[in-house]
C-alpha cells in the first residue's frame, strides 16, 4: 500500500482497543490541566478560493519551524458504483506511484530526504493526503500535491502494482484477521441499497476486473481543484504561500461540476443477526450496530458524549460492568461513525475466557438499557464535558491536527471556523439529551454479529 490507510484499515484493534499508556496520558491531561476553551485565543486563518475552485486555508503557526499540508478530496467510497467498489482507496495507493514529472516510487524518498513524513487515508466521505516538513520545504509538498492532482500517470505498471498491493492489504486486514469482516457485514446490513453499503477497502474482484479507462474516468471526475480543500498550517509567510499555491495549482482549469450525491436512506426494521464461525478468532466476540445521527446533527454531539460515558477509559460504564464487575468481557467498547449523510453506532465485546457470548450480550444490552431508563450521573456528565474540553485544547496545538481539522470542516460543513466554535455545540448538550438519544437510537432495530472460534461449532 501507500504510506498508510488509517481510516479504511478497519480492524478491531484499530478502532476500539486502547493501550494503557495512551489512556494514562490522556486522563493525566484531563485531570491536571485547569485549561478551558475560553482560556484559548481563537485560531485565525486565511480562507479563499482560487478561480479554478480549489479552496485554500492558511494558518500561520510560528511555534516551531515546521509546516503541515493537507489535501482533502471530497471523494470516498460513497462516490463509487456498487459494481466498482474500492476505487477511492485504490487511488489513495496509486497517488504514490508516478506523475508526469515524478519518477515512480520516489515520492516517499523525496519527503524522507527532506526530513519530513507523509501519509494518506480513505474514508466513506473523503480521501486525504498529508505531509509534515521543515518549513522551508513547503514548495516540495506543494509541487508533489499539484503533480498528483492533475498529472498522475495511470498506466499498466502502476495499476497492476497497486492491484497486488491492495489484495495483500485486504488479506492482511480483513480476510486473515480475527473478526476481520465485521464492519463490512454491519454496514452492508445497516445501509443496504445506499452509498454507505460497502466499506472503503472495497472488493478485490471489482479492482481486478476494472479497466484502466475506468480508473482514468474516476480520476478525471473527482481529483480536480474544485473538488478539494488545501489546508496549510505552520511557520509560513501568508503572502509567499499564496504565491506558491498560485504557481503550482493556479495553472489547472476547473474540473466538471459534480451533481449532488443522491442519498436516500430506506427504513431499517427489526434485528438482523448472523453467527460467523471464525478460524482466526481466539475468543468469541459480539458486534452490535444501530443507525445513528449524521455528522453535524445536534444528536451527534450528544451521542458522542454518551459514547465517552459508555466506553472511554477504564472508568467507563462498559468497562466497569463487563470487564471489572461481571467479568464477562476481556474487551468492551463503543464508538460512533457520524458520516456526512448518515451515522452508525457500534457496541463491541470480546468474551472473557470461559464466558458465553450469550451472557456477554445480556450484560452489554442491560447496561445500555440502564442508561435509557435512568440516564447518566452528574459525575459521568462532568467527565464527558471534561473530555470534550481536553480534546478541544489538545486539538489546537499540533500543526497537522489543525490542518486536518480545518480541511475537514471546510469540506464537510463548509465552515472551517468550527475549529473555534464546535465545542459550543458539545457544551449545549444536557444530561437529558444523553438519555433522549439513548432511547432514540438504541432500539431493537439493529445488527447483531456473533463471532465464534471455529472450535465452537
Amino acid at each position: 500500500m501507500g504510506p498508510g490507510t488509517p481510516a479504511n484499515a478497519v480492524t478491531l484493534r484499530r478502532f476500539h482497543l486502547r493501550t494503557r499508556t495512551m489512556r494514562r496520558w490522556f486522563w493525566l491531561a484531563v485531570m491536571l490541566s485547569p485549561l478551558h476553551a475560553r482560556d484559548f485565543y481563537p485560531i485565525h486563518f486565511v480562507d479563499y478560493v482560487l478561480p479554478n475552485g480549489l479552496r485554500v486555508i492558511l494558518q500561520q503557526d510560528r511555534s516551531a519551524p515546521v509546516v503541515a499540508t493537507v489535501l482533502h478530496y471530497k471523494v470516498g467510497s460513497r462516490n463509487e458504483e456498487p459494481t466498482r467498489t474500492g476505487f477511492a482507496h485504490f487511488f489513495e495507493h496509486l497517488m504514490f506511484e508516478a506523475t508526469a514529472n515524478i519518477p515512480r516510487a520516489t515520492i516517499d524518498k523525496y519527503i524522507q530526504e527532506a526530513g519530513g513524513s507523509l501519509n494518506a487515508f480513505t474514508s466513506f466521505d473523503a480521501t486525504v493526503y498529508h505531509f509534515q516538513l521543515p518549513a522551508h520545504e513547503l514548495p516540495l509538498a506543494l509541487w508533489i500535491e499539484s503533480e498528483r492532482m492533475r498529472q498522475l500517470r495511470i498506466d499498466s505498471i502502476g495499476v497492476e502494482t497497486q492491484r497486488g498491493v491492495i489484495k495483500e492489504e485486504r488479506k492482511m486486514r480483513y480476510d486473515n484477521a480475527p473478526y476481520g469482516g465485521w464492519l463490512e457485514r454491519a454496514f452492508g446490513k445497516l445501509f443496504a441499497g445506499t452509498p454507505y453499503g460497502w466499506t472503503p477497502i472495497g472488493s478485490s474482484q471489482h479492482i481486478d476486473s476494472a479497466r484502466i479507462e475506468e480508473f482514468v474516468e474516476f480520476y478525471n471526475t473527482y481529483y480536480q481543484p474544485n473538488n478539494a480543500v488545501l489546508a496549510i498550517v505552520g511557520d509560513i509567510d501568508i503572502e509567499q504561500t499564496r504565491a506558491l499555491i498560485e504557481r503550482y495549482f493556479g495553472r489547472y482549469p476547473q474540473g466538471p461540476q459534480l451533481a449532488p450525491l443522491q442519498f436516500e436512506l430506506p427504513p431499517f426494521r427489526g434485528e438482523h443477526r448472523d453467527t460467523i464461525h471464525d478460524p482466526k478468532a481466539q475468543l468469541p466476540a459480539l458486534f452490535i450496530g444501530w443507525r445513528g445521527p449524521r455528522a453535524g446533527d445536534s444528536d451527534a454531539y450528544a451521542m458522542d458524549m454518551l459514547i465517552d460515558i459508555l466506553a472511554e477509559g477504564e472508568s467507563s460504564r462498559l468497562y466497569r460492568s463487563l470487564v471489572d464487575q461481571h467479568r464477562v468481557a476481556a474487551q468492551a467498547s463503543a464508538f460512533l461513525y457520524d458520516l456526512q449523510y448518515a451515522g452508525a453506532i457500534f457496541a463491541i465485546g470480546v468474551a472473557a475466557p470461559e464466558q458465553s457470548i450469550e451472557r456477554l450480550e445480556r450484560h452489554l444490552l442491560a447496561e445500555i438499557e440502564r442508561i435509557k431508563r435512568e440516564g447518566v450521573t452528574a459525575e459521568e456528565f462532568r467527565k464527558a464535558r471534561n473530555i470534550r474540553e481536553a480534546r478541544f485544547v489538545m486539538g489546537k496545538k499540533a500543526a497537522l491536527e489543525k490542518a486536518l481539522t480545518l480541511a475537514r470542516y471546510a469540506a464537510q460543513y463548509g465552515d472551517p471556523n468550527l475549529i473555534n466554535t464546535e465545542l459550543e455545540r458539545y457544551m449545549r448538550v444536557t444530561p437529558q439529551d444523553l438519555q433522549r438519544v439513548a432511547r432514540k437510537y438504541f432500539t431493537d432495530d439493529r445488527v447483531v454479529l456473533v463471532y465464534l472460534p471455529s472450535s465452537s461449532r
